[in-house]
């Protein structure tokens, strides 16, 4: 599925943040439906440091590479050293993923150098390319604002909400003063699918609880989980809306969600469905103050400029990623 009229074929493509999640499945979209594409990949792969939190502070994998045929720079979004390497390329599209995206880390300075520090140079490597630029933004903009979650109402509760809803007031300024350079940010809601596996814990519930009813445990949940509802999206819907991002009506920024919020509980009840398992639920109690009860992303501006439509229902999406999610847990227990 190729999205839009767009010939991306003999176009120098730039992937910020290319070992992970997202950056490898939209690497994978332009070799496989691109195989004349020029793909270059920047990521600083993971290392062993860790955040106050006990995370990872880079989840970028080279599992998540294997088959990929372009080129890779090995760097990190703050060293100046690493950036200049990108300034021998002439890039016609660049996709911006890179980012501390934990949104438990409470590091404030290394969370706003790493997003919205470097993220001036990412505007400037635009510019001086005259490339079109996507890149990620957040749910996480709108902390706790009641559903539909809507572009221009955010209310970030997090350095990382509020470094992205910075990047954004950025983007804004730069459309308005570069009307001629097509700039599209995209608020991602909760996106689950393959390849997301080495954001440990980070990850989806769609993968963490499929590998709990994999080891033959009853899927833990927070009391009220029937009651707990997201906006899940499956990977593939994210990577149509970034290749319609390149043909955007207008530059600006748009969620990308399904609108169809669904329950924790709806997750492990598919999951226990395709998996051929009935091992009930456990419950819990949250221990998270100011906890996130809802989120729905209004998509009606997505729609409109982007041509964006999401395809695929939590059951789909679920469905489609069965086989990564078993595959994924057969290595994890090797």
């Amino acid at each position: 599925m190729t999205y839009t009229n767009i010939d991306f074929n003999d176009k120098t493509i730039l992937i910020t943040g290319g070992a992970g999640f997202i950056g490898s499945n939209l690497a994978f979209y332009f070799q496989d439906n691109f195989p004349e594409s020029n793909i270059l990949i920047f990521d600083c792969f993971r290392s062993e440091e860790t955040f106050s939190n006990g995370n990872l502070k880079s989840f970028g994998h080279y599992k998540n590479l294997i088959g990929f045929k372009g080129e890779i720079i090995c760097g990190s979004l703050i060293n100046q050293e690493d950036l200049k390497l990108l300034e021998n390329y002439d890039f016609d599209y660049i996709f911006h993923q890179a980012a501390i995206s934990d949104t438990r880390v409470y590091d404030q300075e290394i969370i706003m150098k790493t997003n919205v520090s470097s993220f001036y140079d990412i505007l400037n490597i635009t510019k001086k390319c005259n490339a079109t630029l996507v890149y990620a933004s957040s749910a996480a903009t709108y902390g706790s604002m009641p559903s539909p979650q809507t572009v221009g109402l955010e209310n970030p509760e997090n350095p990382y909400g509020y470094s992205k809803y910075a990047m954004d007031q950025i983007s804004a300024k730069f459309i308005k003063e570069n009307p001629s350079i097509k700039i599209v940010g995209l608020k991602y809601f909760n996106v689950y699918g393959p390849r997301e596996f080495y954001k440990n814990s980070t990850a989806s519930m769609v993968i963490q609880l499929g590998h709990q009813i994999l080891q033959g445990k009853t899927p833990r949940l927070f009391e009220g989980s029937d009651k707990i509802v997201r906006d899940f999206i499956y990977i593939e819907d994210v990577i149509q809306a970034n290749i319609k991002a390149c043909n955007a009506k207008q530059s600006g920024v748009y969620n990308v969600g399904t609108s169809k919020p669904r329950s924790f509980q709806d997750i492990a009840d598919i999951l226990q469905k395709e998996l051929e398992t009935d091992l009930g639920t456990e419950y819990f109690t949250n221990p998270f103050d100011g906890y996130q009860m809802h989120t729905q992303a209004d998509i009606s501006q997505s729609i409109k400029i982007l041509d964006y439509k999401p395809n695929f229902e939590l059951e789909d999406g679920i469905k489609a990623y069965i086989p990564e999610i078993k595959r994924m847990f057969k290595e994890e227990v090797k």
